[in-house]
């Protein structure tokens, strides 16, 4: 990865190089945190946060639900995150940032409510998370061996890094397998979400993508249903089979990292015409058009950096 020249660790800018923790902090060992997905772009006016203030919300739930006492405000770790990015004098066409909170040194066994909760938040240049040709030619998907942790088993709401050992043994056996990305079903047999990211398909002219009982609460997620009912896109919340996948005119996958992604193929069957569908590449450019400050109609998801 890219190192950058700070990051902000417990109220303190300090050098990226110098960002450590010690061996015997708690998360290590047991694996509660919390963590954010946050990017900004290279627009017109300057650097802009694409939906900031959703996302240092979704880390303050996310570390209640998991009991990390987070001690900033949604304010605070806003107002740090434009900060961050104005002392790395990126140069980059975006830039993607990490909110982190964690339980740090100082206490060891499960029972965690004496640990310190340690805050952190990085950036770093990052370009397309699937890869460029990913963006423009859609990824192949294998939809998993194993199922996404059930919510009687996890806090699957929560953004929690325990929550990611599922995501990444489903995506080295993805990759393992000839394909880019995992596609997780729940434990009753229906589309959960990728590894590390959502799931639409295309059929007959609708776009379908499943509820977030089973998955994590998406904010691009969230965008792209908003821009498709403003283009007059029928949308349809609803649990969908994987022969369902199988048989869609088109499928994309939508995500911080993952921008949109389209899907070319799932388990060695080809979507639609085998790249960029239709409907994909409409949703696609009118999403960059917004992240990238060219839509005024959405500009105010944006928090740009003076």
């Amino acid at each position: 990865m890219d190192a950058a020249k700070y990051i902000w660790m417990n109220g303190e800018f300090v050098p990226w190089e110098d960002a450590k923790i010690h061996v015997l902090s708690h998360t290590l060992h047991y694996g509660n945190g919390v963590i954010e997905g946050t990017k900004a772009y290279k627009t017109a006016k300057g650097y802009a946060i694409f939906r900031l203030n959703d996302h240092t919300k979704r880390l303050k739930e996310s570390a209640k639900m998991t009991l990390i006492d987070i001690p900033y405000t949604v304010e605070e770790m806003n107002k740090v995150q434009v900060e961050l990015l104005k002392k790395n004098e990126f140069k980059g066409d975006n830039v993607y940032i990490r909110p982190f909170a964690f339980l740090g040194y100082g206490v060891m066994g499960v029972y965690h409510k004496d640990a310190p909760v340690e805050t952190v938040i990085s950036a770093w240049e990052w370009g397309a998370y699937l890869g460029e040709d990913g963006l423009k030619n859609g990824i192949k998907l294998k939809v998993a061996s194993m199922s996404r942790s059930s919510n009687t088993s996890s806090m699957g709401k929560a953004k929690a890094t325990a929550n990611y050992l599922n995501s990444q043994m489903a995506k080295y056996e993805a990759i393992d397998c000839g394909y880019d990305e995992a596609l997780l079903l729940d434990d009753q047999g229906y589309v959960a979400e990728a590894s590390g990211a959502c799931f639409f398909m295309v059929k007959d002219g609708e776009l379908i993508t499943p509820p977030n009982d089973n998955s994590l609460a998406s904010i691009t997620q969230k965008m792209v249903i908003e821009m498709a009912e403003d283009f007059g896109i029928k949308v349809t919340r609803r649990r969908i089979t994987r022969e369902e996948i199988y048989v869609a005119d088109e499928a994309f996958l939508t995500g911080t990292a993952a921008e949109i992604t389209p899907i070319a193929n799932i388990d060695a069957r080809v979507i639609g015409s085998g790249s960029c569908g239709e409907m994909t590449e409409k949703i696609q450019t009118a999403y960059f058009d917004i992240v990238f400050g060219r839509d005024a109609k959405y500009e105010h998801y944006l928090t740009y950096i003076d």
